[in-house]
Order: structure tokens, then C-alpha cells, then sequence
């Protein structure tokens, strides 16, 4: 059935040279993705015809100039064109300056778009860091074009996958590094925040569990003093504003209790515990949401996959669970 009330998705294509016209296109194949909400593919029209080609999808090809334009109908692919490739030169799988600017120019449209109001969130498709630098494109991924585009400090990276929610304390850190970012104040900051950001895609007084660090969570101590001298004072410092918080809870049991509903988000110390537990899940059905943004975003967790782009050999769950994604919170959304 379809809903009435469906949101306006931008969905940057990505770069060309890479899975993501491939992905778009075999998503937007679904029917299901035209009844949750109206995507507007942010791209290049020949690049998406070659796509259309390379995977045998049959879908018509609808050039707008603004979303209202759209016909949002499963069968037909409403594009807002970008006439800044030159395709006698582009290859499939390569790294090339005028794939990295095109990227940065889908991306920028997008958000033009949302802050605009014309589309509620944009699902993104993978870019190539290679691909930026070769194109002078002053970013070296998507969360710094967006924190950049919109104003925006220190947006805040979640991942979903079935009904798990996983934030990050320290991201792209070594572990001994990220070890000395995790102070009772950025624990008792970090809680507030990811609350906030629940709230924002409609979860109402959130319960958050903070991972524990050391086996069994340092058993007081024993194999560690970091749960007790930092990571259990800022979870009671947050539980003493009133945040909905607990822990820090042993690692080898957060996500599994999450998954079983125990609690609505888990804040991960560092980068592996948190984006293990999701993609040990369910690899291709971990989604990325930046939360901090005057807009809903998200993403899939993947690459552009250059060994694969262009032999319609790319699976696009990610993709479509990226879409959807967006179209569930995309209403509830508060900006």
C-alpha cells in the first residue's frame, strides 16, 4: 500500500566510476521503495542509462529540474541531470578527477536541496577519497562535505541494523588513542547527544547502554581501571540530569541484549566494537544515519567497490535499506 504522506529522498548517485549507479538503479527497480517515498536521483543521466544497461533493469528515465516535477512512479526514474562528465573518458572501476568533482556536485545539490526544504533527507551512495583528491575536492569523505555544506559541528554517526541502533565515542582513532578519549565528560556528552538525536528520529525517552571496555567491564578494577575512574562517572553523571542511561555494560552482551529489545541504542567506545557487532549482524543491511544535520541522512556501509563497478555484480540490499531507512524516519524527523 502505498503512503500517502511519502517524503522526498534525494539520492546522490555517487561516483560514476564506481557501484553506485549500479546500486540506484537496481533499487529503484524496487516497488516497495515507490511505496514508502518519492526518491529524486541526484546524477548523470548517461552514466545511469549505462547502469540501466550493464544490469538489464528496464526503467524509463525522467529528467527534472525540481523534485515537485517528479512522477514518483515504480518504472520510471526521476533525475535531476548534471552535465559535467565526459564519458568518451570515463571507465568503470578507475580513479579519475572528473568522477571525484562530479560526486562532490551531486552532493552539494542534494544537500542545496534539503536545506531548501524540496527533499526531507538524502540516502547517499559510496564516494572514492582517491577519486576527491584527484579532483582537488577539499574533503576527504561525505560526513565533511555535509558537516561543512550545512554548518554543522561534530555530526554524530549511528548505525541500524533490524532493530539494533549503535553510536560511536571515538571513530577513526587508533585504540590506544581513542583509550585516552574516553573521559567521564565526553561519556556524560556523548549520552546527552545520542538521546537527542533519538529523539529527533521519533524515539521518545530513550534507554541508552554505554559498552563496557575491558573484559567483563574491568570487574571493578581488576582488568582495568578505566569503567571505574572514567566510563561509570559520566554515565552517573548523565543519569543524574535525568538521561535514561546504564552501564558501562560488558561488551560480549550489549548488541545481543539490544537486538533482543532491551535497550534503544548502545554508545560503542571505539570503531571495531561497534561496527563489528552491526555487520557481524547483518552485513548488507547495516546503515549509517548522521545525526546533527538540519536533515535526515543516511547511508550504506560500503565502498564504491571499483574490482566490481560496471559487471552488475553488486548487490543493492544496502542501498534499498538505505532508502527505506530514510522514508521511515523522514517524517518524524525533527530538524
Amino acid at each position: 500500500m502505498v503512503n500517502q504522506e511519502r517524503a522526498y529522498i534525494a539520492v546522490p548517485m555517487g561516483d560514476p566510476a564506481g557501484i553506485g549507479p549500479e546500486i540506484t538503479v537496481k533499487a529503484l527497480d524496487k516497488a516497495e521503495i515507490y511505496d514508502m517515498c518519492k526518491p529524486v536521483v541526484v546524477g548523470n543521466t548517461e552514466v545511469i542509462k549505462k547502469a540501466l544497461a550493464v544490469t538489464n533493469t528496464k526503467l524509463d528515465i525522467h529528467e527534472i529540474s525540481k523534485p515537485s516535477e517528479g512522477k514518483y512512479e515504480h518504472g520510471s526514474i526521476d533525475i535531476i541531470h548534471f552535465d559535467n562528465l565526459n564519458m568518451d573518458t570515463l571507465e568503470w572501476g578507475t580513479v579519475q578527477a572528473q568522477c571525484g568533482r562530479a560526486a562532490f556536485d551531486f552532493i552539494k545539490k542534494s544537500v542545496e536541496l534539503a536545506l531548501d526544504g524540496d527533499v526531507t533527507a538524502i540516502a547517499t551512495t559510496p564516494i572514492n577519497k582517491e577519486s576527491l583528491k584527484a579532483g582537488e575536492v577539499p574533503y576527504i569523505g561525505h560526513t565533511e562535505m555535509l558537516e561543512d555544506l550545512t554548518n554543522s559541528h561534530d555530526p554524530l554517526t549511528m548505525f541500524e541494523v533490524r532493530n539494533m541502533r549503535i553510536f560511536f565515542l571515538t571513530r577513526h582513532l587508533s585504540l590506544k588513542d581513542a583509550i585516552s578519549e574516553m573521559t567521564k565528560e565526553r561519556v556524560y556528552d556523548y549520552i546527552g547527544r545520542c538521546e537527542e538525536a533519538l529523539q529527533r528520529l521519533g524515539v521518545e525517552n530513550p534507554l541508552i547502554a554505554v559498552a563496557g571496555l575491558n573484559p567483563h567491564s574491568g570487574e571493578n578494577g581488576l582488568f582495568g581501571r578505566e569503567e571505574v575512574d572514567e566510563i561509570k562517572p559520566g554515565i552517573e553523571m548523565a543519569v543524574a540530569e535525568g538521561h535514561n542511561a546504564v552501564g558501562p555494560v560488558p561488551a560480549d552482551s550489549v548488541f545481543h541484549q539490544a537486538l533482543q529489545g532491551k535497550y534503544d541504542a548502545v554508545l560503542s567506545l571505539y570503531h571495531d566494537q561497534g561496527h563489528i557487532a552491526a555487520k557481524m549482524t547483518d552485513f548488507e543491511r547495516t546503515i549509517s544515519i548522521t545525526n546533527g544535520l538540519p536533515f535526515l541522512r543516511t547511508s550504506v556501509d560500503h565502498g564504491t567497490a571499483f574490482d566490481i563497478a560496471g559487471k552488475n555484480i553488486a548487490s543493492s540490499v544496502s542501498m534499498e535499506e538505505c532508502i527505506k531507512l530514510a522514508a521511515k524516519y523522514a517524517l518524524d524527523f525533527r530538524s
